[in-house]
């Protein structure tokens, strides 16, 4: 019998791929993966605590109840050091050079993609499976049939052969079917809210958390083009381009009423710059450079047409790219893009055939 092991997160997604697997005929087996030491974080960070329990044991307890339900064995597997040394590093260093990093995509390449698949084939594993939404076409990943639910974006990094090696029972199922399907199973965690954010951040506050392991750096808030200064800022790494909430700019004397948004960033003189002008004249580009390129298939010469994704859920955006070099794409984006931000992942796509994807190093 083929042998899968399921991530298990304790959540509804993975919990009913877990199902689906196992009636389909496949040997299932769970494995719930601690990435975050959430209780050490809290002891030596000064977060604030979770009461008895933090959520990461919260989701182990559902992820026990759920292979209990369904009849599957589970392991516990702990990929703290991996995920500090390969996600969590990366991302303190991409926001103290002031760029705004997604680690989930990082976690699927190092942790769930790779540090999990080596676990599974060690436990004797002819594939691994997630609750992903995302399926495979002949071979290659493609959209989910679930479009509002679509996470092809975050396996953008993954390569050919963890592909292969990969399950995505919930390609061509829509979510409220995958909680109708819980719901009948009678687990607990059919209406279990989605987990959402950054993982090892949950429910608190972005800023403070991130104070905790690089240090603030206050400075000037200037307004362009006027290069007026407007107010102070606790650290240029804490805002986002396009960013209008929690700016802390009003009540300026003789000045004209309006919301302002982040259209620049200088780390090294720790300058926030802002404006009220039209965002057609700082936010809209429609060049951009993505480095470290992961491309699935066949490199292309010259030029060729696709579409592209700057951030999760955003349309797709008709592009033109062509290589620079072995790992790095321009692109040209065949209509202007709001809010192209440095350090996030652009994500290429043919139709419904995810082509891959890279780090955003520049744009213009």
């Amino acid at each position: 019998m083929t042998k899968v092991i399921v991530g298990l997160s304790g959540g509804v997604d993975s919990a009913v791929a877990a199902y689906l697997l196992k009636k389909q005929g496949y040997e299932v087996v769970g494995a719930f993966m601690r990435n975050w030491d959430a209780l050490v974080n809290n002891d030596i960070m000064g977060n604030p605590t979770y009461g008895d329990i933090c959520p990461q044991e919260i989701d182990y307890n559902d992820a026990k109840k759920v292979a209990k339900k369904l009849g599957i064995p589970l392991l516990r597997i702990d990929f703290v050091k991996e995920y500090w040394d390969h996600v969590f590093t990366y991302f303190l260093k991409e926001y103290q050079e002031g760029r705004t990093p997604n680690p989930d995509v990082l976690c699927n390449k190092y942790i769930k993609f790779d540090a999990f698949l080596k676990f599974a084939y060690q436990n004797g594993a002819d594939y691994i499976a997630t609750g992903h939404y995302a399926k495979k076409v002949d071979g290659k990943l493609c959209k989910a049939f679930d479009k509002n639910k679509d996470q092809s974006y975050f396996l953008s990094l993954i390569n050919q052969e963890q592909i292969d090696a990969t399950l995505f029972p919930l390609g061509d199922i829509e979510k409220p079917e995958v909680r109708k399907i819980a719901a009948e199973l009678g687990l607990e965690i059919a209406n279990k809210k989605d987990s959402t954010g950054i993982c090892f951040i949950g429910e608190r506050d972005f800023r403070k958390f991130l104070k905790n392991y690089i240090p603030a750096r206050p400075g000037k808030i200037i307004e362009v083009p006027n290069m007026l200064e407007v107010g102070k800022h606790e650290g240029v790494m804490y805002y986002t381009i396009g960013q209008r909430k929690g700016l802390g700019i009003g009540g300026i004397a003789n000045h004209k009423q309006g919301s302002y948004y982040v259209c620049g960033k200088d780390i090294e003189k720790s300058i926030l710059y802002v404006t009220q002008e039209d965002e057609s004249n700082y936010l809209y580009h429609d060049n951009v450079i993505v480095k470290d390129v992961n491309y699935l298939g066949k490199r292309f010469n010259g030029k060729k047409q696709c579409c592209a994704k700057f951030r999760y859920r955003q349309p797709d955006q008709r592009v033109e790219i062509e290589f620079i070099d072995d790992t790095t794409i321009k692109v040209h984006c065949l209509e202007k893009v709001r809010a192209i931000t440095e350090g996030q992942i652009c994500v290429f796509y043919d139709g419904e055939i995810l082509l891959g994807g890279g780090t955003i190093s520049k744009v213009w």
